[in-house]
């Protein structure tokens, strides 16, 4: 699996969680994942979890580093299997600082606050996850918790990098062991 770090600011308005929208403004073709820091703002126009639209929950973040991945060929089950694996790599490398992070489901908890959103859902050719996670907490419509405000993480590029590693060797790896094992 490829991966990028933007180092251009993106601000997350939602319209990037679309097929092919690495490879169109990045030229990376194939299952990828990159991150970006940057504002975030989805309004409900945007928003794929219906549930939030539902509970009328756009998603505002005065900083956030997010991740997008486009995976091919695989349904949106396995999507969702592999948007927990890029959270538990997530939760991985900040206990690897350590801090102590709490998962349920597809959100992050540092200290009972919110420290991460996320979503994955499939095109007619790939299933795309957008992951964020806070750098700042202040601004956001609910209480969260933020990679510098909160943790004191600086050098949030590094942290995002290490975090692709993870999780594209993850992949790679689970990719590979399905080539070594006989039939029965």
């Amino acid at each position: 699996m490829k991966t990028l770090f933007i180092d251009d600011e993106v601000k997350y308005i939602g319209s990037q969680l679309a097929p092919h929208w690495i490879y169109k403004n990045y030229k990376i073709q194939g299952d990828c994942i990159v991150a970006f820091i940057g504002e975030c703002d989805v309004n409900l126009v945007e928003m794929v979890d219906i549930e939030d639209v539902i509970n009328n929950e756009p998603i505002y973040s005065k900083l956030m580093l997010s991740f997008i991945t486009e995976q091919f060929n695989i349904d949106l089950v396995e999507g969702v299997f592999r948007q927990r694996l890029l959270i538990s790599c997530i939760k991985e490398e900040l206990e690897s600082l350590g801090y102590k992070i709490l998962r349920n489901g597809d959100d992050l908890f540092f200290e009972n606050k919110k420290l991460s959103v996320s979503i994955a859902t499939k095109s007619l050719t790939s299933v795309l996850i957008h992951t964020g996670v806070n750098i700042l907490s202040e601004g956001a419509p609910i209480p969260v918790s933020g990679l510098k405000s909160e943790l004191g993480i600086d050098n949030v590029k590094e942290f995002a990098k290490n975090v692709m590693k993870r999780y594209s060797e993850e992949i790679d790896d689970i990719i590979l062991a399905t080539t070594k094992v006989r039939g029965v």
